[in-house]
């Protein structure tokens, strides 16, 4: 006997028509499973340890004092007559969101090879919920910084207030964005030739000393300004830099640059990242 069955589907799963093709509905139909994730991220972060959330202090605190001391008083090296501690601090602060939001991204693939064939959802939820879990400890580190500046505050130091506080949204939304495009560009590649995870490792420390981080711009040679200036990271910095303590080199060109170079590298990281994804399961 025949029986007609009907069926209603409320969801149909198509391969992409395009390497261009986002899939940006299907991302805020899975905003569930984004929240999730996050929350796996946070948890995991300190699950199983002594101190817990304490961890997300104890890091940014200790780097800086051991800046201080070894680039602050024994090396000498400029800070633009401000304190050392918060010119180290906010440096770290900024470096720390985009330097996760990069390495994370860039072992998206790898971290969770086990994941990608089992079950299906929208890939694109995978790294934009690292750099959302990113800002947590992002957070914690700004509030470090605007402690710090209450205690200096106090003991008489003045920093001017100026429009770049307002910049802070846009420049953090411009860490995370290029962090997301580099990690998203490497990730892609990984599926091919996995002996990059270990060159981000030790090249993302590299990339730091070509940043403004132990040292302001102001401090380098005329004749290297151009390669410093180059690495979008250094504006980012400055910016941050210039938003909270009001010295800084931050200009519209500098934003513009950034800006542009930032959107070109996220570009090619989702063109590149759609088209593993097509087959990755292959190849991981």
């Amino acid at each position: 006997m025949n029986q007609s069955i009907s069926e209603d589907w409320n969801l149909i799963i198509e391969p992409k028509k395009s390497l261009f093709q986002l899939n940006l509905r299907d991302v805020w139909i899975y905003r569930d499973l984004w929240a999730l994730l996050v929350k796996r991220d946070v948890v995991s972060f300190y699950k199983q340890t002594i101190l817990g959330p304490i961890w997300f202090f104890i890091q940014p605190i200790f780097t800086t004092v051991i800046y201080t001391f070894i680039f602050g008083k024994l090396a000498g090296i400029s800070t633009d007559e401000l304190p050392q501690p918060l010119f180290y601090m906010v440096g770290i602060t900024a470096w720390n969101y985009f330097a996760a939001c990069f390495t994370k991204t860039a072992s998206i693939f790898k971290d969770n090879e086990g994941l990608w064939g089992k079950v299906y959802f929208p890939r694109l939820v995978m790294p934009l919920s690292t750099i959302t879990s990113n800002l947590v400890s992002f957070g914690v580190q700004v509030l470090l910084i605007i402690l710090m500046m209450i205690y200096y505050f106090s003991i008489g130091t003045r920093f001017p207030l100026n429009a770049g506080i307002l910049l802070l949204p846009i420049f953090t939304l411009l860490m995370a964005l290029l962090g997301l495009g580099l990690g998203l560009i490497i990730t892609a590649l990984t599926t091919t030739y996995r002996d990059l995870i270990f060159l981000i490792q030790f090249g993302v420390q590299l990339l730091m000393y070509v940043t403004p981080i132990i040292y302001p711009l102001s401090s380098v040679p005329p004749k290297y300004h151009f390669i410093i200036e180059c690495n979008p990271m250094t504006h980012i910095i400055e910016g941050f830099r210039y938003a909270f303590l009001g010295k800084g080199a931050c200009s519209l060109f500098s934003i513009s640059y950034t800006t542009i170079l930032t959107f070109v590298i996220l570009g090619i990281g989702l063109i590149l990242f759609n088209k593993a994804e097509r087959t990755f399961v292959d190849t991981i």
